[in-house]
Order: C-alpha cells, then sequence, then structure tokens
C-alpha cells in the first residue's frame, strides 16, 4: 500500500513506520541524553545529600548505599552523553534499565505508604515526592528509547534536525512536568487559611 510521493517514487506504509520510528527513537534519544545529563550534573552539584536520598529509599543494604550514590551521577552522565552523541543500541537498553530501576523504587516504596520522601531527581530545590505520575514519567521516557534498540537505516540530515527539534520539545515538556509536579506537591501550593 503507499501513500504518498516523494521525489517520483511511492513511499509504502512499511518504509515510512521504519522511518518515522528511527526518528522518534532519535528525538527520543535526545531528550533522554538531556535528562540524564541535568540529572547528573544536578546530582554533581548537591552530592552531598544524595547518600540520604539514595538511603531514604530503603532498598539497598547499608553497605551499597554510598558506592550508589557514588556511581549514579557519572552513570547518568555517560548515559546521557552516549544518547546524545549517537545511541549505539548498549546506551539506550542501559538507560531504559535505569529509567525502570528508578521506577521499581519508586512505586515499591508508594506502595509501603512511602510516597513523602523526595524522589531525587535533580531538583533540590523543588522537593518532589514520589507519585504514580512520576512512576509513569519514568515508564514513558524508557519507552521513547524502544526504536533505539532496533538497528535501523542510517539517518539523514532532515531526519536528525526534526529529531533534535523533538527531543528538545519532549525535553522542555518534562521541565515543565517536574516544575508543575513540585510546585504541585510543595508548601506554596496549600490553601491559604
Amino acid at each position: 500500500m503507499t501513500f504518498g510521493m516523494l521525489a517520483g517514487e511511492a513511499i509504502s506504509v512499511a518504509q515510512f513506520g521504519g522511518a518515522g520510528l528511527g526518528v522518534l527513537g532519535l528525538a527520543g534519544s535526545m531528550a533522554v541524553g538531556l535528562v540524564f545529563l541535568q540529572a547528573g550534573f544536578a546530582k554533581l552539584r548537591h552530592r552531598e545529600l544524595l547518600t540520604g536520598v539514595v538511603a531514604n529509599y530503603r532498598l539497598l543494604p547499608a553497605s551499597m548505599i554510598a558506592p550508589v550514590a557514588m556511581l549514579l551521577p557519572p552513570a547518568e552522565l555517560l548515559l546521557g552523553s552516549a544518547l546524545l552523541l549517537g545511541a549505539h543500541w548498549l546506551a539506550a537498553g542501559g538507560a531504559i534499565s535505569l529509567l525502570l530501576v528508578f521506577a521499581a523504587a519508586m512505586a515499591i516504596n508508594i506502595g509501603r505508604g512511602r510516597s513523602q520522601i523526595d524522589c531525587g531527581c535533580g531538583r533540590s530545590q523543588l522537593r518532589q515526592p514520589l507519585s504514580w505520575l512520576l512512576v509513569g514519567r519514568n515508564v514513558a521516557l524508557a519507552a521513547l528509547l524502544l526504536p533505539r534498540l532496533v538497528p535501523g537505516p542510517a539517518a539523514s540530515f532532515a531526519d536528525l534536525a526534526i529529531a533534535l527539534a523533538g527531543g528538545l520539545a519532549v525535553f522542555v515538556i518534562f521541565q515543565l512536568f517536574n516544575a508543575i509536579g513540585a510546585l504541585a506537591a510543595s508548601p506554596l501550593a496549600a490553601p491559604r487559611r
């Protein structure tokens, strides 16, 4: 089945779907790469607090808390850089795994009735308690990377430009989501008495 003409050639639905998934995967890589870079730099800036944030989740033995807190920012920076520079399937797989681990840690604590702890998402100025929206956000970010796990054709310059614009748009939406969520949970949002 064909649905359009490009340079005199008919484009099949399968060809368009493959190209579309490729661009979506690139956009997802760029957006998630920016998210990881921002989170990694924020964790480095506030590394004295990170050990406490990791400990608050109460999921790791005491002997693992400091090493995880020490390795998490460099891991996020490495994955973020790799995603922005081409997103080899291994980088996409690592980022998906880390996002799903974060989502699982949040979900476990929400299930335990511990939603008041800070998510540690990198915005210390806007303390963000755990919520199902944050769990869903991490799962959605992981899903954006799934197309990068499947080899596809090389991206054209136009594909890269579209992916960059899409990735930046998703990153801005992510920032708005975080800011609104954190502000809604802050004491500033409480009704005045």
